[in-house]
């Protein structure tokens, strides 16, 4: 590849989300959030769902790394990396501890002030996500989270209160995170993470997902609509896990079946950008008999609260195939209908790495939406060894990232994407969210932290954070390093 130019003002950075790395669960007035009742799991098992905090049980997301308290010594590392850009969130039940008080929590407040502050003293721009897997947890049982149209009350109420304390500490915003990951809504994880709701027995899980990410964009348009009315210099934005899914074959009925998991994975991205149902899914919805709660009003929020960006994660592809058995609307369920696309690899915990991937999906988004996108994670979960000397070797980390930089400088130049930034996931090491380890590492900096929540918690710098601190201070120039390179650095 010859060109490797990105636009003067890229926000190069790294993303985590508070409650994968601030810990202090129960520090300065903060209530549960859906994340602190999850325990620990292992590579490829899902998390359970506890009701409530039980004796006996592990809950990772507790301690998770202490951000909380080790803030500005993160932050000083990420200036060190030359960091342009932070992305994190707001842990909600910090600022609104049940969800549905009247009034903030001074004490969570503050702690943002700090940490937004301490990021401006190094030029780093913070990039926050409202509503990332934290939903207050009082809001599900009392509420029964997105299940109730009450919610969208209670996260406007929650997006007012941080639009107007941080409208001079913070321009970039995103709603919610990877909003259309209860695509998949056969997983307990993900309906339960994404709008705090546990589908019942017998229960139609799509219908309840389709009505609870309905009252999402909608409470989404009414964010943006709030945001732009305290300071119309926001840029807010929306969020989706962007993982293209391929046809397994070139067969006619294949190829229509990845279509139809396309849009059923990018009607979110569709609403909050265009403002409006996709006709094929106001059809389906029909087809399916589903009486959803979709009222005229909210029909024209959503046209009022378009986004002004569309971020995005990606780590992999897809794949799918038709059954011999499709109905007429070709559903897809992503529990069931994916299939193992035999000519990319996989990482260690069963996850297709494509980089030329993340090129075809920023061309497919910018075809579709015609708005400024940015990659707000990318990465790649991997088992890291510390060595005696406190090193960690992680060229394939770096191999991961270069490869998929190098496709986002190609659809850059060679397309004419408009690519806003670069923060890739994570910018330290976190508790993951889908299993609770520590042990799959993301970070650039090490976190002596094992999955049973012994360790030290002392930070390490990576063989990758200095390949990254080359490629932001050329401005993805150099893309080019090697393990030797980073040998003699401090740690």
């Amino acid at each position: 590849m010859t060109k490797k130019r990105f636009p003067a003002g890229f926000l190069w950075g790294g993303a985590v989300a508070a409650h994968q790395v601030e810990g202090a669960y129960d520090t300065g007035g903060k209530g549960l959030s859906v994340a602190d009742v999850m325990t620990a799991a292992g590579n490829r098992d899902e998390r359970r769902i506890t009701a409530g905090v039980q004796a006996g049980e592990f809950y990772p997301n507790h301690e998770a790394v202490d951000f909380y308290h080790r803030y500005p010594e993160d932050v000083k590392l990420f200036a060190e990396m030359g960091f342009k850009s932070f992305r994190t969130s707001i842990a909600w039940s910090r600022i609104f501890p049940q969800g549905d008080e009247l009034e903030p929590n001074e004490e969570g407040l503050a702690f943002y002030d700090r940490l937004f502050d301490e990021c401006h003293k190094y030029e780093i721009e913070p990039v926050v996500t409202l509503s990332h897997f934290e939903m207050p947890y009082h809001l599900v049982t009392e509420y029964g989270g997105f299940r109730s149209r009450k919610t969208i009350e209670f996260f406007t109420r929650f997006a007012r209160a941080v639009f107007t304390r941080y409208q001079d500490k913070v321009t970039y915003w995103l709603t919610f995170n990877e909003i259309n990951n209860q695509t998949n809504y056969d997983r307990a994880f993900t309906l339960f993470t994404n709008s705090g709701i546990q589908a019942q027995p017998g229960e139609d899980a799509e219908a309840v997902m389709y009505q609870a990410a309905h009252y999402e964009v909608v409470a989404s348009s009414l964010a943006v609509q709030i945001g732009h009315s305290i300071n119309p210099g926001f840029q807010i934005g929306a969020m989706v896990a962007f993982s293209p899914v391929y046809p397994a074959s070139d067969k006619p009925r294949d190829v229509f079946k990845a279509q139809r998991a396309m849009q059923a994975r990018f009607w979110f991205s569709d609403v909050q950008v265009e403002g409006q149902y996709p006709t094929w899914l106001s059809q389906y919805f029909q087809s399916k008999q589903f009486d959803l709660d979709i009222t005229a009003a909210d029909l024209a929020n959503l046209k009022k609260g378009t986004v002004d960006y569309l971020g995005f994660s990606y780590y992999m592809s897809f794949a799918t195939q038709a059954s011999d058995h499709e109905d007429d609307q070709f559903s897809y369920n992503e529990a069931t209908d994916l299939v193992t696309n035999q000519f990319v690899p996989q990482s260690d915990w069963g996850w297709q790495v494509d980089p030329q991937g993340l090129r075809y999906a920023l061309n497919w988004m910018n075809d579709r939406y015609h708005l400024p996108l940015f990659v707000v994670e990318n990465g790649i979960g991997a088992i890291d060894e510390l060595t005696a000397d406190h090193q960690v070797h992680d060229q394939y980390r770096i191999d991961y990232l270069h490869d998929h930089i190098a496709q986002m400088a190609l659809a850059i130049n060679e397309d004419g994407v408009d690519v806003m930034g670069y923060t890739p996931w994570s910018a330290i090491d976190i508790v993951s969210a889908s299993t609770g380890q520590l042990s799959k590492r993301y970070g650039f900096i090490y976190v002596d932290r094992n999955d049973d929540g012994s360790g030290s918690l002392a930070r390490y710098r990576k063989d990758s954070f200095y390949w990254y601190q080359r490629v932001i201070a050329t401005n993805g120039a150099d893309l080019e390093m090697t393990v030797g390179d980073a040998d003699d650095q401090p740690d």
